[in-house]
């Protein structure tokens, strides 16, 4: 039996002419026995139905599906797609046609999904921008207001409140030249300025510059063992600086008291080396690790604004990591503790 599912509207008018033809030719041959007619009725029956019921199909179906097309494109044809339209089109199925526009149709869906998912992004980040420079603000005024308001006479009222809204501008500072670092590294404007160092070393001095605050939480910032060989890595010293820098800091506000920070080092595929910064203080919940790296976001748990910070650490961090062309991963247990990884390119000396 022929399958009639995927055939072409030339093949499908072919098929349906000789259906038509050959009982008219037999009943012809049956009336009037002579086998000349017949093949004559034949062809002229097979022939006029073939121009027929093509004509039917290209006139009334595929210039349907031909204006299907042109939604689905939503454009002025091209040339190129003028001839798609008159040649390629009609040599497709009815099917092959249904799973174009099937295909379409979920492509669409996934771009919708996207756009909801990048507005419902947009809105948040939106709330959070507008929270985080709403509370200085407010402190600034607060304390702006009050001295206007005969506090000036007071020099110790007066030295305090300038003192306060002098932190709350600095603060603010922070987070546009923060927001400013991020659009610059995503415009591309910030150029990378490579070169090879030891990481061991950048590790180091990281966590010498941070030895005040560790100290205060006597948390002892160190290089796992048997991870002291020296590594050269290929990147920008400056930035890879700072993503250490954001990544010790952090480990240090949520680790615990008397605790560990634990830098390791490993070769991965002998051209990339794996970076991981670790604490064990009191972890991340895991319906919020896959957003950590967003802008201004924050858990719902101890990480949150009263430990101070702006939410925008690990967001840099992810764009530098990303400008190398590299990897940032995060591995995190409520109290257990967090590592937040990430790969650089290797110099072998």
């Amino acid at each position: 039996m022929l399958n009639t599912k995927n055939l072409s509207p030339q093949q499908l008018s072919l098929y349906t002419a000789f259906v038509l033809t050959v009982p008219i030719a037999a009943g012809v041959y049956f009336l009037r026995p002579e086998w000349r007619i017949a093949v004559i009725v034949f062809i002229i029956v097979f022939i006029g139905s073939f121009l027929l019921i093509q004509f039917t199909l290209n006139r009334f179906i595929y210039r349907k599906i031909k204006l299907i097309y042109k939604f689905i494109y939503q454009t002025k044809a091209s040339l190129r797609e003028e001839t798609y339209y008159k040649y390629v089109l009609p040599q497709k199925s009815i099917d092959e046609v249904r799973e174009d526009v099937e295909k379409w149709a979920e492509q669409r869906k996934r771009e919708i999904d996207v756009l909801k998912s990048n507005e419902a992004y947009r809105k948040e980040f939106l709330q959070n921008l507008s929270h985080e420079f709403k509370t200085p603000i407010f402190a600034i005024q607060g304390y702006v207001d009050t001295l206007l308001d005969g506090a000036m006479n007071s020099p110790e009222v007066n030295k305090r409140f300038l003192e306060n809204a002098s932190r709350n501008v600095d603060r603010m500072v922070n987070l546009v030249s923060q927001l400013d670092e991020i659009s610059k590294i995503e415009s591309g404007e910030h150029p990378l300025k490579k070169s090879v160092f030891v990481i061991q070393d950048l590790i180091k001095e990281v966590c010498e510059s941070l030895s005040i605050k560790t100290s205060k939480r006597n948390i002892k910032c160190a290089i796992k063992k048997g991870c002291e060989v020296p590594i050269s890595v290929y990147a920008d010293k400056e930035m890879i600086r700072q993503v250490l820098i954001n990544l010790v800091s952090n480990a240090t506000k949520y680790g615990k008291d008397n605790g560990n920070i634990v830098a390791s080092i490993y070769r991965t595929d002998g051209k990339h080396v794996l970076i991981e910064i670790s604490d064990d203080g009191m972890g991340i919940a895991a319906e919020h690790l896959p957003r950590i790296f967003e802008r201004f976001y924050r858990t719902d748990s101890g990480r949150s604004r009263n430990i101070g910070g702006t939410g925008l650490g690990l967001a840099i961090c992810k764009h530098v990591v990303e400008a190398h062309g590299q990897n940032i991963h995060v591995r995190s247990k409520v109290d257990i503790g967090t590592t937040i990884g990430f790969t650089l390119e290797e110099r072998r000396e």
